[in-house]
């Protein structure tokens, strides 16, 4: 078996069965067989790789670029032959609090599931040990991969949600301590690193609402009608996930603007510790500047307690200046 295809089976009244290992020959008995069908995965295929896929499938040729190219926004296509559906399964990675983003595309039709992954993240060994565990739900086709694997990487969604929420917590928390938020570059540059991750997560969650609300809809080709309740679910998970996402997001945005506030606050509290301590000093600085002119007619001059006096008078300006500030809150 090609090192792209990871796994490949004939599944009849839900169960698996074995097969022919030709594509050709394999889904030629599927439809032989009745109630069966082929379900293909594969990982990161080359253009010469996919091409036997595409061409024993029948699949459409924009739909075969874009499982090629990735890079694709999550949506739903319908041709003739084949539904296309594409995914964008989210990566959290705890050691360094980022969210990346793979690529899950799927083919849906006569009989058959193709699913192409690109990236490490969603691998799909486990949603297809656990369809096989259920035989009662994967007799009903392909709609229950579709429907299979648009849940598990809908559920994912939630999970990373939970997370980023929990980050989300903590920043806000070093933030607003009471030693949080003095590098103000830092703290600013962790607030737009942080909308930038929930970005990328929006990017997958928020264009997946319209295919899946389609898929739970009637009318779409290759999907069973059956299936509409259990797309509604995955429709109402999403939908909590988007508004998670949008609170998140909000509530970033929030603390962005207090941290700003908080820094223009902190800044108006220096100038006025600044402005106390230079009128401190100023009164000094005159009384000085007024006795060095070294002016003849001056009577405090010849007088025996000029000097003390005018320390005197320097110390209680200053003990009073400082008392008035301190008062107002400006020391």
């Amino acid at each position: 078996m090609p090192a792209m295809i990871v796994d490949c089976a004939i599944y009849h009244e839900g169960r698996r069965t074995e097969g022919p290992r030709d594509f050709s020959d394999a889904l030629e008995r599927a439809r032989a067989v009745g109630d069966s069908f082929l379900w293909v995965g594969l990982h990161e295929p080359t253009e010469e790789e996919f091409e036997l896929v595409s061409t024993e499938f029948g699949l459409h040729e924009l739909a075969v670029e874009d499982a090629l190219k990735a890079h694709q926004r999550p949506k739903l296509e319908v041709y003739d032959d084949s539904l296309f559906m594409v995914l964008k399964p989210v990566v959290y990675e705890p050691q360094t609090d980022t969210v990346s983003t793979g690529e899950l595309m799927l083919f849906v039709g006569d009989s058959f599931v193709v699913t192409v992954r690109h990236g490490e993240g969603a691998p799909l060994k486990a949603v297809r040990k656990r369809l096989e565990s259920e035989p009662e739900l994967l007799k009903h086709g392909p709609t229950t991969v579709l429907y299979a694997v648009s849940d598990a990487v809908v559920d994912h969604y939630t999970e990373v949600a939970a997370e980023l929420q929990t980050d989300l917590e903590e920043l806000e928390a070093q933030i607003f301590s009471p030693s949080g938020g003095r590098d103000t570059k830092d703290t600013a540059s962790r607030i737009y690193t942080f909308k930038r991750q929930l970005l990328e997560f929006r990017r997958a969650t928020g264009p997946l609402a319209q295919p899946v609300q389609r898929l739970a809809s009637a009318g779409v080709p290759f999907v069973s009608a059956k299936s509409q309740p259990f797309f509604r679910d995955v429709d109402d998970h999403l939908m909590r996930t988007n508004e998670s996402v949008e609170g998140l997001d909000r509530l970033l945005s929030d603390i962005l603007s207090a941290h700003l506030a908080q820094v223009s606050v902190r800044q108006n509290d220096d100038m006025r510790k600044i402005s106390a301590w230079a009128a401190m000093a100023a009164v000094p600085t005159m009384l000085a500047g007024v006795y060095g002119m070294n002016f003849d007619h001056m009577p405090e001059l010849h007088w025996a307690w000029s000097y003390p006096a005018l320390i005197v008078l320097m110390v209680l300006l200053e003990v009073g200046l400082y008392g008035l500030f301190k008062r107002r809150g400006w020391l």
